[in-house]
């Protein structure tokens, strides 16, 4: 039987699309539907894409379950990965140049942030005259958890004024309305916190604030550079064992960081749950007005971001040693990019 070049073709062309099917069918499975991720201080501005991800249900749209488990501050999130009762942590980008540094590998592939969003401020009633970061020796500064990105952002003013941590005590006092007591009440003379904790503190005339990163104009004259904050990171072993996992919780951030660009501070509002609003609502959408700007737009890690990192945990952590990091291990944007494809109209 003589078999023409037409049928060839055809024949070619069918058994390409059957070698070709079980790729598809492997590219949309994912290897991990129940994931868990560990947060610190879930009802922050700074991780609200995580939060908009799971109220308007675009985690269970990309097939996952996700639970998530809220912690004091980001050093303690990271230890639950690290101890292995969560898959990833919604935390502080800087973490993963940390665990580099002691050879442990871990990855970012989706932001939340794109500059800190983390103020710091003085009590006006433990320290009404303050004049400079001198006026910080010897008092209590309170952050969300010693070692968390809170922790970092006042480290790093301290070492940039010729000051030591341990010229100064940290004191653990969370992500919410005890944060805002702890200040009120006098146990700190200082706190360093994000949005809505920083305004509801700032707008009564609680605290002065003397740093400032909710805007992108702060945050690189104060680093020097673009400084990622908030993203989506996991051990390198996850990410390899568990590619469409990854690209489907990518898919979801980015496809809150898009809405909530789109939404703005009013529909925020009432989107998110009642206790975040910490008993005033006009205060919270006023915070994130001031932390709009902060925020990802688009999922995507700043080509420069790891460098700016790096710069920065050199300047005030003792016990860092940047010449084992590469910069280049510690993130990535191949997800985001797949991601922003997938929901380029939003």
């Amino acid at each position: 039987m003589t078999v023409t070049r037409r049928e060839l073709l055809k024949i070619a062309g069918a058994a390409g699309v059957m070698s070709m099917a079980p790729a598809i069918v492997r590219a949309q499975k994912l290897e991990k539907t129940k994931v868990q991720i560990a947060v610190g201080g879930k009802p922050l501005i700074y991780y609200l894409p995580l939060t908009i991800a799971e109220v308007r249900g675009y985690f269970k749209d990309e097939g996952l379950d996700v639970s998530i488990a809220d912690f004091a501050g980001g050093s303690k999130a990271l230890q639950a990965v690290v101890g292995g009762s969560a898959d990833v942590v919604s935390g502080a980008f800087e973490h993963t140049l940390s665990m580099h540094s002691k050879g442990q590998a871990y990855r970012a592939f989706v932001l939340q942030g794109r500059a800190p969003m983390i103020g710091v401020g003085v009590s006006k009633k433990n320290i009404p005259g303050y004049k400079g970061a001198a006026d910080l020796k010897g008092k209590k500064i309170g952050v969300t958890a010693p070692g968390s990105s809170t922790n970092m952002v006042v480290s790093f003013f301290l070492a940039k004024h010729g000051l030591k941590a341990s010229d100064v005590s940290f004191i653990g006092v969370g992500a919410g309305a005890g944060a805002v007591t702890a200040v009120r009440s006098g146990q700190i003379d200082a706190i360093s916190n994000t949005d809505p904790v920083v305004s509801m503190l700032e707008m009564p005339g609680d605290i002065q604030i003397i740093v400032d990163t909710r805007t992108l104009k702060d945050t690189q004259e104060i680093f020097g550079g673009n400084m990622p904050a908030g993203c989506l990171y996991a051990p390198q072993t996850f990410i390899d064992a568990n590619p469409n996992t990854v690209q489907a919780l990518t898919n979801a951030i980015v496809r809150a960081d898009k809405w909530i660009q789109k939404a703005g501070p009013e529909e925020i509002a009432k989107v998110v749950p009642e206790t975040y609003l910490l008993g005033d609502p006009a205060i919270y959408k006023a915070a994130l007005g001031k932390s709009m700007e902060g925020l990802s737009p688009d999922g995507m890690i700043p080509e420069d971001g790891a460098a700016t990192a790096l710069k920065a945990l050199a300047a005030y952590q003792a016990d860092f040693n940047g010449s084992k990091v590469d910069p280049s291990k510690v993130w990535t944007n191949d997800f985001a990019r797949r991601a922003n494809e997938k929901y380029a109209n939003g």
